[in-house]
């Protein structure tokens, strides 16, 4: 089970934080990581960490924006994401995978899905 959070509403040029809580599973036996989906448009792959690997993976759109990181003691996945742009207003998704790959990070992938959590980002 994947709980998500820390979803809202934030002017452009702010800052929000989302956390992922991960439970009935080995969680450092997958990549955790964020999906989003906005209105009319496909789930894109935002970015994922994987303690196995020891890398994580960001869309080119969030680079230098958006922070990923884990803390294996509490089975959370947080995803820091600064400067946001409107374009960057979906709904947010957790996600698990048994599979990583840092060059990309698809639906198809995902092995556990978490409820969203809305990110509105203001002009």
């Amino acid at each position: 089970q994947l709980q998500a959070s820390g979803g809202g509403l934030v002017q452009a040029g702010g800052s929000l934080r989302l956390s992922c809580a991960a439970s009935g599973f080995t969680f450092d036996d997958y990549a955790i990581g964020w999906f989003r989906q906005a209105p009319g448009k496909e789930r894109e792959g935002v970015s994922c960490i994987s303690s196995g690997a020891g890398s994580t993976y960001y869309a080119d759109s969030v680079k230098g924006r958006f922070t990923i990181t884990s803390d294996n003691a509490k089975n959370t996945v947080y995803l820091q994401m600064n400067s946001l742009k409107p374009e960057d207003t979906a709904v947010y998704y957790c996600a698990a995978s048994r599979f990583y790959s840092r060059n990309d990070y698809y639906p198809a992938l995902v092995d556990y899905w978490g409820k969203g959590t809305q990110v509105t980002v203001s002009s």
